[in-house]
């Protein structure tokens, strides 16, 4: 008991170390590769729509394909499987970067492109996150959650900030290059890893069958479906406002590609603090009243943000909304997996990405659709009160629970 209540005891266990120290080399990759396409995209078309568009590229396919992901999660060894999704993911941006540097990029390939990985990440996400508990065990996992959330958020405040120095002085493909080569390190660790308490793949019922289980847990818990449902408003019209970061710098707080690169990195700078925190108490008391706080507190940052024209309130804003929607997540994230048997959890956690981000693209689309007619800022701050209003009634469903 005593180990599990260590801060960051994840960290102590050999496999769970190298995995998420080349994670975080990857997802620092990632990030870089996103702010880099997102600057692109507007620089082709100067439109808040064809952001919308690209955020729904890269969110469709997890939509779409996510649920199968988690059946293949169920149904294989997990460690192949990730082999073969990280080992994809060099392709795509090697493309993009060879279209860019060779001047011949057009909208389509980078929309088209942005599809190519939201595919593979739809297989990989619950995949990979299924694959936690194999690594630490159960008494860990809340803590490896944390740091894993902790690894995805600091690469999110420091892959921007990169690419925006380097889309400065060399030019986005060489975010799209560095991207490819950070998949190099995960793939490696993966081949290498050895695990002693592997999960036997799961009997198969059939397609559907396998699938309609994994929604009929989460169904038959009704604070399981308290948490997905907010999750589900979140990501249809909070998560989305990364995507139309570009506009507020380029043309509300005028402060160009670097400064592109200092917004997203704010964001991600507070969703880091929000996950180190977790991951140094290892446990929160009261996780769904946590949540609740949460909840309030994104919108409402979100919502402030949306309206500001002042640099130097805009980023305080943006780590209040990565603090706050981490800190809703990293726990609706752990009530999800704790409260699920092995050989489901591959489909629940699918299911789970599907609300979480396979809403998204919806939202994206929504709002760039409007945006492109009204405004950004007015139409993210309508977006704000609705994420609000999901809030307060998540909150006056946990206060009449306690």
């Amino acid at each position: 008991m005593e180990e599990r209540r260590r801060p960051f005891s994840a960290l102590y266990i050999k496999n769970y170390r190298l995995f998420i120290s080349a994670q975080f080399l990857s997802l620092a990759g990632t990030w870089m590769h996103q702010a880099a396409q997102a600057w692109l995209i507007y620089e082709l078309t100067r439109s808040p729509l064809y952001l919308g568009l690209l955020g729904t590229a890269l969110s469709l396919p997890i939509m779409v394909f996510t649920l199968f992901g988690g059946l293949l999660a169920d149904r294989f060894q997990k460690k192949s499987l990730l082999v073969f999704t990280q080992s994809l993911g060099i392709v795509p941006p090697v493309v993009l970067g060879l279209l860019t540097i060779t001047g011949v990029v057009k909208v389509w390939h980078v929309i088209a492109i942005a599809f190519s990985i939201g595919l593979i990440t739809a297989i990989d996400l619950p995949i990979r996150q299924s694959f936690l508990i194999e690594m630490v065990g159960r008494g860990n996992l809340l803590n490896a959650i944390s740091l894993h959330s902790a690894a995805f958020n600091g690469a999110r405040m420091i892959g921007p900030a990169v690419a925006g120095l380097i889309i400065e002085h060399f030019g986005p493909e060489w975010c799209f290059f560095i991207n490819s080569v950070s998949f190099l390190p995960i793939v490696l660790v993966l081949k290498k890893m050895t695990l002693s308490d592997e999960v036997k793949p799961a009997g198969s019922k059939g397609v559907v069958k396998d699938i309609v289980e994994g929604f009929g847990f989460i169904l038959k818990r009704r604070d399981l479906s308290l948490v997905i449902t907010t999750i589900l408003v979140f990501s249809l019209f909070g998560i989305p406002y990364h995507h139309f970061l570009a506009v507020y710098a380029e043309d509300i707080l005028h402060i160009g590609a670097r400064g592109l690169g200092f917004l997203m990195s704010s964001s991600g700078l507070g969703a880091f603090v929000a996950a180190l925190l977790l991951a140094f108490l290892g446990d929160v008391k009261n996780k769904r009243v946590y949540m609740a706080v949460a909840g309030i507190l994104f919108s409402l940052a979100y919502i402030s943000f949306s309206l500001s024209k002042i640099t130097w309130l805009s980023v305080p804003f943006l780590f209040l909304t990565g603090w706050s929607l981490v800190s809703f997540l990293a726990n609706a994230n752990s009530i999800v997996q704790l409260s699920v048997e092995d050989h489901l959890r591959g489909r629940v956690m699918s299911v789970f990405s599907l609300f979480f981000l396979g809403m998204a693209p919806l939202g994206s689309l929504l709002i760039g659709t409007v945006a492109d007619h009204i405004g950004t800022r007015y139409t993210l701050t309508g977006a704000g009160v609705i994420c609000l209003l999901a809030g307060v009634r998540f909150t006056k469903r946990i206060i009449a629970s306690l």
